[in-house]
């Protein structure tokens, strides 16, 4: 399972103040694990816009902090500026990321808004998939009346706080707080500078639409409802807020796009969307850029859409994925586009837990072979493991690609997908090793001069072996589930790659064999006969199943071989 990983986009009012805005970010900072990626004050506004990432636990502390030292420093009582507000934290929106659903990030903005009311006495009311009734849902309508108009309207029962005080902390004022999904800032680049045209190629996609009006479209007489209200023409993509612009710097128009809802139109519907619009005006569409930070798979999804419109495989690495979205959508046009430093989950990514696979191959081969016990047997089983499924995925990718066989396209693709999430697997379980080992060592160190002493060490020994049970075992049961799709490719792949997925089977029946040792040596350090033999059970009826299925393909490549 991936990391858990939230977004927080807490936006606080004061946005002159360079040193209040500072003890804030010092506040977050303060947090172990959290990362501050942006802080984006506004004089205008008088407003900072913070984004910080990190698990859920880190966050929700981290946005606390923030609030709390936002509570002391800001006076709403002396605040003025042109955007809504309505307390010194005004909103503090959750954003699942990575590893956690919607559903799972509630309990957290919860937690949160439960410890600001209660401890920080500010009211607090949740909005968005937090809300507890719709009238509560949309941010505008709970901020209505603003700070100054508030101190009235949180007396009157319909906007009794969800908690915290019912009467308004007069410094601090109120705050919203819920989860919402995550909002990509999008623009497109045109070969024009008429933001006229930008502006009707935004209308013509955004949700909202435009007005209707009889004649001119910008001129025309407006068309009205029977209450007399505009009729609006809706746009083609839902979720989506655009309007067009010239951008002086880049001497070029855009449409400047808000995803509110990537689920209900994704950054590659939205770009083809655009080019589509674009074209009927006899526009292009020179390129794109994507303002802040994306979660992976918003890139991962449009490298997989443009894959599949040139009829390729779906089974290449997550980094060629990346980089054919990147081209495609034309996001080096205005500047580089860093995956490492714009993709959510590469920069919260613990470069240190993944030393191992990071390695060049001579540089992996003299570590195994230094003086060091780790990595050791259980890593290279799990590396051999990833060799064998890398050479089934070679050889669907190969098939896929074969001409005449176009047919075929979406079930090789489909195989050589499945190999290479085996693969990812296989390859994250060398350096797993390694730290179970390294855990153990841990363990047996830890002080034993006294009974209490004695009792942790053993119970942390034994919690230590087991998890270094696990890791072999799952590196049994991961190089197992690439034989049917090793059998697969043996069996309808390309013929001329047939000694290739041979070779993969070769190598995932000795992943599970080598496992099968680590397995074997780690249950000796267990204390209870009945988890040894449910552990060593297990092992057992993998390693025979996996010498029946790799004796079956032996049999199936010979006969190709031979026969030729």
């Amino acid at each position: 399972m991936s990391k858990q990983i939230i977004e927080c986009v807490p936006n606080f009012s004061e946005g002159r103040d360079t040193s209040i805005i500072n003890l804030i970010a010092d506040s977050v900072k303060s947090v172990d694990g959290v990362m501050l990626l942006n802080v984006d004050p506004g004089k205008a506004t008088n407003r900072t816009v913070f984004t910080l990432v990190g698990t859920p636990e880190q966050v929700i502390e981290a946005a606390y902090r923030a609030i709390k030292t936002a509570s002391v420093l800001i006076d709403m009582t002396k605040h003025t500026g042109e955007h809504p507000r309505m307390g010194a934290t005004d909103v503090c929106p959750l954003i699942p990321v990575s590893g956690i659903t919607v559903e799972e990030t509630l309990k957290y903005a919860e937690r949160l808004a439960k410890r600001v009311g209660e401890e920080l006495s500010i009211p607090v009311y949740l909005y968005e998939y937090s809300a507890r009734n719709a009238s509560r849902k949309n941010l505008a309508t709970i901020r209505e009346g603003e700070y100054e108009g508030f101190s009235k309207k949180i007396q009157l029962s319909e906007w009794k706080p969800d908690y915290g005080p019912s009467d308004l902390n007069v410094k601090s004022g109120a705050t919203v707080i819920g989860v919402r999904d995550f909002l990509v800032a999008y623009n497109i680049n045109l070969n024009t500078k008429s933001t006229r045209i930008a502006n009707a190629i935004a209308f013509d996609v955004r949700e909202q639409g435009r007005i209707k009006r009889i004649g001119h479209p910008v001129t025309g007489e407006v068309v009205v409802d029977e209450a007399g209200q505009p009729i609006r023409i809706p746009g083609t993509l839902k979720s989506v807020k655009a309007i067009g612009w010239y951008i002086e710097e880049y001497d070029t128009a855009q449409i400047s796009m808000n995803l509110t809802d990537i689920h209900q139109t994704s950054l590659h519907e939205a770009f083809e969307e655009v080019v589509k619009k674009a074209d009927e005006r006899g526009i292009r569409v020179t390129g794109s850029e994507i303002v802040g930070m994306v979660p992976k798979s918003v890139l991962v999804d449009a490298g997989k859409y443009f894959l599949k419109k040139q009829k390729r495989s779906l089974g290449i690495s997550e980094k060629e994925i990346i980089a054919l979205a990147i081209r495609s959508l034309g996001l080096n046009e205005i500047q580089t586009f860093k995956p490492e430093e714009r993709i959510i989950e590469y920069m919260t990514e613990d470069t240190g837990l993944n030393k191992l696979r990071s390695l060049d191959l001579d540089a992996f081969a003299d570590l195994t072979a230094s003086e060091n016990p780790a990595p050791g047997g259980g890593s290279i089983a799990a590396y051999v493991g990833t060799l064998g499924a890398a050479l089934g995925a070679m050889v669907a990718n190969l098939s896929a690609n074969k001409r005449g066989w176009e047919d075929k396209l979406d079930y090789f693709s489909a195989s050589a997908e499945s190999l290479y999430i085996i693969k990812d697997r296989l390859i994250r379980l060398v350096d797993e090793d390694t730290q179970a080992f390294d855990q153990v060592m841990v363990a047996f160190a830890l002080p034993k001069n006294t009974d209490a002493e004695k009792t942790s060490r053993k119970d942390a020994i034994e919690l230590a072996n087991i998890h270094a049970t696990d890791i072999p075992l799952e590196t049994m049961k991961t190089a197992f589930s690439a034989f049917p799709l090793l059998k697969e490719m043996v069996v309808e792949g390309n013929q001329n790659s047939v000694t290739d997925a041979g070779v993969g089977a070769l190598c995932a029946l000795t992943a599970i064999e080598a496992a099968y040792y680590n397995v074997l040596i780690n249950i000796s350090g267990l204390t209870g006969e009945q988890i040894k033999s449910k552990y060593k059970s297990e092992a057992d009826k993998i390693l025979e199943e996996a010498k029946v299925f790799s004796s079956d393909i032996k049999t199936l490549v010979l006969k190709v071989i031979l026969k030729s």
